[in-house]
């Protein structure tokens, strides 16, 4: 028991350069409580002690704003960083050295009985305010960016964003790091091309006006370009 709770502190401090020290994780960090209590709390609830066990969850949401399901299996190594709002269901299953960020959500999709929520592989990062759905399996060292909503399965190794999440290519090593400014953006991507078709067409037009004389067609075209440049333009890089 004490070499897992060692393990949870220097993996804190590997993890998160604020940490300062031991003590100062020990004391200071909600996301370490709410995994000791589930621990204790997942312990008894295997044991069929299932009201003490809810109450301990029911104690650790008070503590710590993060909701962890006394049935929930989660392995070694397990970090959540600024962990308010974090909900982790029943049949959620979550592998070793996994980190994920405020706002996290593994939902479940049935009101039936089941298994009905996500398995979570080893090495994943899960970035803040993703929701994962569902009796669906994401494998090992994937990374899911902020804000993504993620309702199939994700093979080892990829990079999930968006909603629903969509497998990108971030150009990445596998690690630790989530580096959502430097994540590719799929939205983006189909705006940039449906805009180069944009062009493509519009040069057309441009040609057979100019056959013609007529100018109208060009400069409504232009001006519905200018207009959607400057409404995606910060995100897109159009």
């Amino acid at each position: 028991m004490f070499k897992a709770m060692s393990e949870d502190v220097n993996s804190i401090k590997q993890k998160d350069p604020a940490a300062r020290s031991s003590f100062d994780v020990i004391m200071c960090y909600p996301g370490l409580h709410a995994l000791w209590l589930h621990r204790l709390a997942h312990f008894l609830w295997q044991r069929n002690v299932k009201l003490p066990a809810r109450l301990i969850s029911t104690f650790s949401r008070f503590l710590t704003n993060i909701e962890i399901h006394p049935g929930a299996k989660i392995g070694r190594r397990f970090f959540i960083d600024h962990g308010a709002g974090v909900v982790i269901g029943e049949t959620s299953e979550i592998g070793d050295d996994v980190l994920i960020y405020a706002g996290v959500i593994l939902g479940g999709t049935s009101l039936e009985k089941k298994k009905r929520h996500p398995t979570i592989g080893n090495r994943v990062v899960i970035g803040s305010g993703a929701v994962i759905l569902g009796a669906i399996v994401i494998e090992d060292d994937v990374k899911i960016g902020s804000g993504s909503v993620v309702v199939k399965s994700v093979p080892a190794g990829q990079t999930v964003v968006g909603i629903p999440g969509r497998i990108v290519d971030d150009g990445h090593q596998k690690t630790l790091d989530l580096e959502h400014g430097r994540l590719p953006d799929p939205v983006a991507q189909a705006i940039r091309l449906i805009m180069g078709e944009h062009d493509l067409l519009n040069e057309r037009i441009k040609r057979l006006e100019q056959t013609s004389g007529s100018t109208r067609a060009e400069e409504i075209a232009i001006g519905s370009r200018e207009k959607i440049a400057r409404q995606f333009g910060d995100g897109a890089g159009i």
